[in-house]
């Protein structure tokens, strides 16, 4: 019996001692890159604000703070100055600062304190939104800077160290594990995120990622959460996507991109196997934009793009950042997929000048009424062809006008005043037409529909029905 539990004794010191080891230290790591990291406070004007005196510092969803809104005595609106915090890191020895562009949003002063307590004003070169990439400049020089490292070389699984203020406790250190790579958050198209599990909170947000080399990877920028507190998914920008451009906002101060003008979606296992793809990869083009560069460059509807100048566009979140790290004026090989095989084409990158938005063509149910007709029954649709003040209203040649949707069409989430445009690549031009094509396609099998609802377009798969 003693032999034994001098046995386990034994075997749970050895056991502790290998885990020791194999823990990371990140203490040589902060000691040298740690000065590079600094605190970033801004200050807000708002203008035309209102105030309730004696009224608590109560947080807007707390329940006290819609009764002291409501019976408090209100001040006459004014304007009131407002505080943030942010982090930040050195790029130049000469005070180039790397930060997130909401650090500094609507900021009328910067201040960047170091780690040894100096403070400066801090002026913005350039900002781009849709990165969140800052970047400031201080006036001093000699300053310790950041070793940039490179974020396409990090693995999943690999420990990486967070460094800054969160809510205000400047130089605090968390380290984690790269959870997924190349993750793409809703309306952010232009960054695949590097996902980690590294304790990031309010302040954090514009300071340095570093791996256990002790070179930055990545700016922490945001976190999933349903409190507004940590939760396990933080979200850093890769530096080499901020490092692109910083280049630029250094040298004109903006940031341009490519555009081609398409709208696209993800290929899903029903539309794959409606248009002929045997892979769940590539961007499905739901429109184009009539003049624009891939319609000048031939693409349509229906086209699935495979590859971006010579790069495999895996999904759809893929193509705009391609499209976007493109320089304008480029002429880039666009490999598609059209009607069941492959085609290639040369597009000439246009340039995004500001928020692209494809001109609303909404609609009117006046004019001389169209037969009407339950063709499309199989599919749970009941359609009508557009009157020529329709068509002349949605700049198209056909299509045909959803008057009720159910069964399987329902389903799918389509509804009265829908334009199908196109069934499976090819575009409809009226109801005898559609019922031709329909008549091609066997039982049960999947059926794709170019649908246009109000000013947005897009394909939706519908399986047949079998009977």
């Amino acid at each position: 019996m003693l032999k034994r539990v001098l046995i386990i004794a034994l075997f749970s010191f050895f056991a502790s001692t290998l885990q020791a080891k194999d823990l990371p230290d990140f203490t040589e790591l902060v000691e040298k890159q740690g000065a590079a990291v600094v605190n970033v406070s801004t200050t807000q004007i708002v203008h035309n604000a209102q105030t309730f005196p004696g009224m608590p510092n109560l947080p807007e969803g707390d329940p006290f703070y819609e009764f002291f809104r409501r019976f408090a005595p209100q001040q006459a609106p004014h304007d009131q100055e407002t505080q943030s915090l942010g982090s930040g890191f050195i790029i130049s020895e000469d005070g180039y600062i790397l930060t997130n562009a909401h650090v500094v949003d609507s900021a009328e002063k910067i201040t960047v304190r170091l780690t040894d307590k100096r403070e400066f004003k801090a002026k913005v070169i350039g900002a781009d939104k849709r990165t969140d990439v800052a970047l400031l400049k201080i006036e001093a020089t000699g300053l310790p800077k950041i070793t940039q490292g490179d974020a396409n070389f990090l693995k999943v699984g690999e420990w990486v160290v967070a460094i800054g203020s969160p809510f205000g406790f400047d130089s605090s250190v968390t380290a984690g594990i790269v959870s997924a790579k190349g993750r793409s958050l809703p309306q952010e198209n232009f960054v695949p995120f590097i996902q980690t599990d590294v304790a990031i909170n309010p302040g954090n947000s514009g300071g340095p990622l570093f791996n256990m080399k002790g070179e930055v990877v990545g700016i922490n920028s945001q976190i999933y959460s349903r409190s507004g507190g940590y939760m396990g998914l933080s979200f850093a920008i890769p530096i080499d996507v901020a490092m692109d451009v910083v280049k630029q906002l250094r040298a004109t101060g903006k940031v341009t991109r490519g555009r081609i003008g398409v709208s696209i979606q993800e290929v899903t296992r029903e539309l794959a196997e409606s248009f002929g793809l045997t892979k769940l990869t590539g961007a499905l083009i739901s429109d184009v934009e009539k003049g624009g560069p891939a319609d000048k460059a031939g693409i349509q509807p229906s086209d699935v793009i495979l590859k971006f100048d010579g790069k495999v566009v895996n999904t759809s979140n893929d193509l705009p950042r391609l499209v976007a790290a493109t320089r304008p004026g480029n002429k880039v090989g666009v490999q598609l997929w059209r009607k069941g095989e492959t085609r290639e084409v040369t597009v000439i990158v246009g340039e995004i000048a500001s928020d692209v938005r494809v001109a609303q063509r909404g609609h009117k149910n006046g004019g001389n009424a169209a037969p009407t007709s339950e063709s499309g029954e199989r599919l749970g649709l009941e359609l009508t062809e557009l009157t020529a003040e329709q068509k002349a209203e949605l700049q198209v040649d056909g299509g045909l006008l959803v008057v009720d949707a159910k069964g399987a069409a329902a389903r799918a989430e389509l509804r009265r005043d829908d334009v199908v445009l196109a069934i499976n690549n090819v575009a409809v031009n009226s109801l005898e037409h559609f019922n031709d094509l329909l008549k091609q396609i066997p039982k049960g099998k999947n059926v794709a529909l170019l649908v246009r609802h109000g000013d947005a377009t897009s394909y939706v798969a519908i399986k047949l029905d079998e009977k």
